[in-house]
């Protein structure tokens, strides 16, 4: 049975860091990437899309320890166990969905976001990247690590079961969580049509692959 998105990681948050480092393939090494990828400079303003516990905070403020960091989550108790994480950084933490939280405008010199929008299709991505362009200044960098569909007939079949699930549910709009990811080279695709000019994958673990976009 398909459960809403926020409830979903709020049941799950015992035990969510261990499962998140120890079954998720690539996670010894993809948060220490991802962070690594960042862009250089002291002071930087951060936007992370998902930011649940903070796992890839860990490894970004063992870098940049001043960054400046502003998150995004749906899980009000994920939110709280980031902020005991993290009770002496410069953290600003927003409950919500990142399809609805206004962004701004030229605020942020990078975003970040892990293994958080591989549950979401093609056209609610689209405006998100298009509001996240806006709110890069320019040369701003996104790094996204996220798993990715195999194929394109993959990414159909995902989104095919999602909708009869629903159906057979009879459930109302709404984000369920339910894994539905696009191809990468579908994603890139995506991040390419909302503005993004220079868009490649650094790294990949299977599934998984770090892809930078360059405003």
């Amino acid at each position: 049975m398909l459960e809403k998105m926020d409830e979903f990681f709020e049941n799950r948050l015992v035990g969510y860091d261990r499962h998140m480092r120890a079954d998720i393939v690539g996670a010894g090494e993809f948060y220490a990437f991802t962070a690594a990828a960042l862009p250089k400079g002291e002071g930087c303003r951060l936007l992370d899309l998902g930011c649940g516990t903070g796992l890839e905070l860990e490894e970004v403020f063992k870098l940049y320890p001043d960054a400046c960091v502003t998150g995004i989550d749906l899980s009000r108790g994920m939110l709280d166990a980031l902020r005991a994480k993290f009770p002496d950084k410069d953290i600003e933490l927003i409950h919500g969905s990142y399809f609805d939280i206004p962004l701004g405008e030229g605020r942020f010199d990078a975003a970040v976001s892990v293994e958080s929008l591989h549950h979401f299709p093609a056209e609610l991505k689209l405006g998100l990247y298009r509001r996240l362009y806006a709110a890069l200044k320019e040369g701003g960098t996104f790094i996204l690590t996220d798993y990715f569909a195999e194929s394109p007939e993959l990414e159909r079949e995902y989104f095919e079961e999602l909708r009869r699930l629903k159906a057979e549910g009879d459930l109302p709009d709404g984000l369920y969580h339910y894994d539905t990811p696009l191809t990468v080279e579908h994603e890139m695709e995506v991040l390419r049509q909302a503005g993004f000019s220079d868009v490649k994958v650094l790294k990949s673990w299977e599934a998984t692959c770090t892809v930078k976009a360059v405003r």
